[in-house]
């Protein structure tokens, strides 16, 4: 995503999250989202990141990051040990979404997921027209490097939130550097939306 892409994801998950609370922010990069949250949220945050690299570099920017696999679980963690947990831009990347899902939902009260949503219009018509894996801001990976194992689309994830008993108590849904929200475009957003932020609890 372009700079003013990812200052939009921040600054809607940032609106999420309420003030002082303890946040497990999970496949954090380098922690630029942690860094925002600890400063306009004063939140007590910790990032979970498997590459050395970006956990390197976030503690460099004096926050409190463990290097861990995802998809092992978070077994060093206690039930509810977090107000929030924030899956961003991660969920697609991971081997065994299903299990991080459960983890996060275990851990925290509640949780924060986003995705690229496959269904977008554009991603249909260069698949249709081209005839081979799409491109985009979102989705700019060849298909033989792309960390994308998991592709999904947002009817997909209502779907496996309604077979699961997982409830979404909100979905925004953004697209050019806007966003919306709320239960009137919920039906079209699949058609017309390039990326999605969900917040779920059990």
């Amino acid at each position: 995503m372009t700079t003013k892409e990812f200052n939009l994801n921040y600054k809607i998950v940032c609106s999420l999250i309420a003030a002082n609370s303890r946040v497990l922010d999970l496949g954090c990069g380098d922690g630029r989202l942690l860094k925002i949250l600890k400063n306009e949220k004063n939140v007590g945050g910790l990032g979970v990141e498997i590459n050395q690299d970006c956990v390197l570099r976030a503690l460099q920017k004096g926050l409190n990051v463990v290097q861990g696999d995802l998809d092992k679980g978070l077994q060093e963690f206690q039930d509810n040990s977090f107000d929030f947990a924030i899956l961003n831009q991660t969920l697609q990347s991971t081997k065994n979404p299903e299990f991080v899902i459960y983890e996060m939902l275990r851990v925290a009260k509640k949780c924060i997921v986003s995705f690229p949503n496959f269904a977008y219009w554009k991603v249909r018509f260069y698949l249709f027209f081209r005839g081979k894996m799409p491109k985009s801001k979102v989705l700019p990976y060849e298909w033989y490097d792309t960390p994308n194992v998991h592709l999904l689309t947002i009817s997909d994830f209502f779907e496996f939130c309604k077979k699961r008993n997982i409830n979404i108590e909100k979905s925004v849904y953004l697209t050019k550097r806007k966003s919306r929200s709320g239960f009137l475009i919920k039906n079209i957003a699949n058609f017309f939306t390039e990326e999605v932020i969900f917040v779920i609890s059990r």
